[in-house]
This record gives structure tokens, C-alpha cells and sequence, in this order.
């Protein structure tokens, strides 16, 4: 067999022309920046997660990066996060210049230890950035209690997690504000780079809106004062309204969802919940059938319902394994195999190797596997019989 770890394509071929009528009218319209389908798509997302606001941008590196400028964050702040994630998390911190502060991850979870956060506060610590790794969303009672007791920022990586849900709650309206990725791999993904952040903040829906197209307008004036209260500008003195995107009111970036990925994500956003159900499925008849077997297997939290972005396997042997899988046809990867921490690019924080062991041992002994919805019966099946005689 050949069964890749991920397999968009039989995502697109199974609804193709429903996105592709969607794409075809787009290109037909002639309206392709910012028109109706952003809109439309900013709001039925904003509904379908809970919250007032939805502001699409370019992709989720940029939702991270605006959304933690829009909060107020500055250089020479810290911002605390999990050494165990893809490196956007911290990219979106040292792009604005501010510190990220590392926690080590819970072993069962992945996720950020929030029995760790506290002892890592500063007076530099200006907000908090739990990743729901895989889809499971992090103890975010915990660490809102934590957040509110020293008056910091939450905002939820949920670039994985979309469908994801906590106490009933869907990821993404857990905190001050969250970012999702919808690149093509995702549960919820577009036919190309796509992101979105999501709150219930008025002021900061509307930085955001305004940072993602340049500071400009009459938009960018209203962010200027919510930053700048005690000295406001005016929009009759400030703005020439017949030409309104050459004067800019903040330094912000061009970050903006294309109007055919909003009008296929309209088409898929009402499948999310089979998607993640169809996820759910696999997950389950993994888990039945390997639970008496020498893996460690994803544990089921009661007051999460995870997405299984991906379906994630603890093994000391886990390299053996994955090239086990490869050599059978059965894709396979480390979600991720360096942690943030000992990575080149984020050297001159001074992490070393032993500073999260739990992430480090992590990074060595997990691996993933096929859990995509399309995934066929017989497929799973033979999945479970290549790690059954590896055993």
C-alpha cells in the first residue's frame, strides 16, 4: 500500500467540484481582494467558534504576529509558551521583538505544563500563548486563573485546532483571542495559505482589521486612538478620504486571505464537524486496538473534544518504527523532532539541551500517524497490523 500521513488531494477529490465552482465564480467576478466572501467567511467563522469577531489574515504565522502586536505587545516583553511546537509560535514573539519565556510540556498531553507557568512570571511577562498540540486543547481554566491573578494576555495557538472543543466550548473563544492556520494539511484547511484570528474584543478586532491591510483608512485611525487614548487624531484633519490607503495611521503588514481560499473555506467550514468526527472515528479504533500493545496512546481528556489533527504514538523505539512504516508504505513523522529551545535560529535566548526533558524526550520517542478523514477502512487496518508485528 501507499498511505500518506497526509492526503489532501482525496480531501479536494471527494468535494471537487464543489470547490471548484466556488474558485470559478471568484476569478469570474473580478472581485478578488477583501470582497464578499472575506466578509461572509469572517462571520460565519466568528459564529461557528463562539465569538464577536473573526479577522481573516494571509496565514497563521501572521494571525500570531498580529494578533500579539494588536494586544500590545512590545520589544523587551515576555511572552510565555511550550518548547514543543512548530517554530511560527515563537516566530510571532521574535518578530516584534519581545522574548519567548519556555515551559516545559505535560507528558500525557504535549501540551504546555500549567502547573509550570507560574514560576516563569516575570515583570516582563505581558501574556501567555498555550498551543493545543494536535488538536487537544490545553487546561485553559488553569490558565486563565493564572492570567487574570497577574493581569496578562491569553491568546490560544489553535492553528491545530479547529473543531477542537473544551468544557463545550469550541477552541478559539477560550481566551483574550486565538489564531488558526488553515493551511491545506489542517482539519479545517484551504487550497493554499490561509489564517484567521478570532475574539471577543472590540478594540482589538479592530487593530487587527487595521494591521492586517498596512494601518490605513479610517480603520487605522480608530486603532491609532484605541493605542494612543490621551492623543487622538482626527479624521477629517488626518485623512484624505478619496484616497485613504496612502495615509497610514500604524506600521502594519499586508496580510490578507485571498478571496477564492474564503470562498472554499465557505464550502468547507460546514463539513468541519464530520471531518472531525470521520478524525474521531480513526482515533478510537487505534487506540481499541492497540491499547494492549507497548504504546503509549493519546489519552482521552472528558473535557476536550479533540480534533486529532494528527494521531500521535509514544515508543522508545519510535525511529525503528517510523522506518518499520515507511518500508510498508505508511507515512510517518515527529511532531516535532527538535524542540524550540535548542533550536539555531533561537540560540541567543540561552536555553542548552536539558532544560525541558519532557519536551526533549518527546521529541525523541513520538510519531504519527495516518488519521485523516478519507482514510479508508482497509487502510487503517493494515496500519494497525504493521505496528501489531513490530511488536
Amino acid at each position: 500500500m501507499n498511505i500518506k500521513l497526509m492526503d489532501i488531494q482525496r480531501q479536494h477529490e471527494e468535494n471537487a467540484k464543489e470547490y471548484e465552482d466556488a474558485a470559478l465564480a471568484v476569478m469570474k467576478s473580478g472581485n478578488y481582494i477583501l470582497s464578499e466572501n472575506i466578509k461572509a467567511f469572517e462571520k460565519e467563522f466568528a459564529e461557528y467558534v463562539g465569538v464577536k469577531h473573526a479577522v481573516s489574515v494571509a496565514n497563521g504565522s501572521d494571525a500570531l504576529y498580529i494578533c500579539l502586536l494588536g494586544l500590545g505587545i512590545e520589544p523587551g516583553d515576555e511572552v510565555i509558551t511550550t518548547p514543543f511546537t512548530f517554530i511560527a509560535t515563537s516566530e510571532a514573539i521574535t518578530r516584534i521583538g519581545a522574548k519567548p519565556v519556555f515551559v516545559d510540556i505535560n507528558p500525557d498531553t504535549y501540551n504546555i505544563d500549567e502547573n509550570e507557568i507560574e514560576r516563569a512570571i516575570t515583570v516582563k511577562t505581558k501574556a501567555i500563548l498555550p498551543v493545543h498540540l494536535y488538536g487537544k486543547c490545553c487546561n485553559m481554566d488553569k490558565i486563565n486563573s493564572i492570567a487574570k491573578q497577574y493581569n496578562l494576555k491569553v491568546v490560544e495557538d489553535a492553528c491545530q485546532a479547529a473543531g477542537s472543543s473544551y468544557h463545550g466550548r469550541k477552541a478559539g473563544s477560550l481566551g483574550d483571542a486565538a489564531c488558526f492556520s488553515f493551511f491545506p494539511t489542517k482539519t479545517l484547511g484551504c487550497e493554499g495559505d490561509g489564517g484567521i484570528i478570532t475574539t471577543n474584543d472590540d478594540d482589538l478586532a479592530e487593530i487587527c482589521f487595521s494591521l492586517r491591510s498596512h494601518g490605513f483608512g479610517v480603520g487605522g485611525i480608530k486603532a491609532y486612538n484605541k493605542k494612543h487614548p490621551y492623543h487622538p487624531l482626527d479624521v477629517e484633519t488626518s485623512l484624505d478620504v478619496s484616497s485613504p490607503k496612502y495615509f497610514n495611521f500604524l506600521t502594519g503588514c499586508n496580510s490578507r486571505l485571498d478571496e477564492i481560499q474564503a470562498a472554499i473555506l465557505r464550502k468547507k467550514l460546514p463539513k468541519l464537524d464530520s471531518f472531525v468526527k470521520r478524525r474521531r472515528d480513526h482515533a478510537s479504533f487505534y487506540t481499541k486496538e492497540l491499547k494492549d500493545f507497548n504504546y503509549k496512546l493519546p489519552i482521552e481528556d472528558k473535557n476536550c473534544i479533540e480534533n486529532y489533527y494528527v494521531y500521535v504514538i509514544q515508543h522508545p523505539e519510535a525511529k525503528k518504527i517510523m522506518d518499520y512504516l515507511h518500508q510498508n508504505g505508511i507515512g510517518s513523522l515527529t511532531y516535532y523532532p527538535r524542540p524550540l529551545h535548542i533550536q539555531v535560529a533561537l540560540r541567543e535566548l540561552g536555553y542548552r539541551q536539558g532544560d525541558f526533558p519532557i519536551a526533549e524526550k518527546a521529541a525523541q520517542t513520538t510519531f504519527a500517524i495516518p488519521v485523516y478523514p478519507e482514510l479508508t477502512l482497509e487502510e487503517r487496518e493494515f496500519i494497525v497490523k504493521i505496528l501489531k508485528e513490530f511488536q
